[in-house]
Parts: structure tokens; C-alpha cells; sequence
């Protein structure tokens, strides 16, 4: 389905910056697949290459969410509330 042989394909150097930690933890996800991480970049992109779309969901906020989410950033319209307000709140429902 997804060419990635690397024999049939002229493939170039591509530099990313990637956290220590996320990197870390990917390779060894990934060596549990039997993959390096080069090879799982490889796939990701060829399947991105071949569908035209993420492989998964994702989802950009709406207007609204956007909006709500700079007030949120910025201290607007935000009211401090503790566990114990949840729980009296969701008591009364």
C-alpha cells in the first residue's frame, strides 16, 4: 500500500527538532515494533503522502472555542473553583 522500499526511492536529509523526553519514549514504543524512528517518520509521511490527510483524528477549534480559549490565556472571564464546588454542584443535579 505505502512505498517506503528505499531502494526504489531517492530519498533526502531532513532535519527535526523533537523533544529529548518525547524522543525517548517514542523509540522505545517504536523498537517494541521493530521500527526506528526514521523508519516510523518514513511511514508517517508516506501515508500522509498517500491518503492526503493525517493518519488520526484532528480536529481545529471552532471560532468560538478559539476565542474562548485566548480569553482563558489572557485571564478573562475566568472563575477560580475548588473540588469542593464541583461536588456541591454536582450534588444539587
Amino acid at each position: 500500500m505505502f512505498n517506503t522500499n528505499s531502494h526504489k526511492i531517492k530519498k533526502v536529509r531532513t532535519n527535526i527538532y523533537v523533544g529529548q523526553t518525547t524522543k525517548k519514549k517514542a523509540q522505545e514504543v517504536l523498537n517494541q515494533y521493530g521500527l526506528s524512528l526514521s523508519e516510523a517518520i518514513n511511514l508517517f509521511l508516506a501515508i500522509i503522502a498517500e491518503t492526503g490527510s493525517l493518519p488520526f483524528e484532528f480536529k481545529i477549534p471552532n471560532h468560538t472555542t478559539q476565542r474562548v480559549m485566548k480569553e482563558i490565556l489572557a485571564g478573562k472571564n475566568v472563575e477560580e473553583v475548588t473540588i469542593e464546588d464541583l461536588v456541591c454542584e454536582a450534588k444539587k443535579t
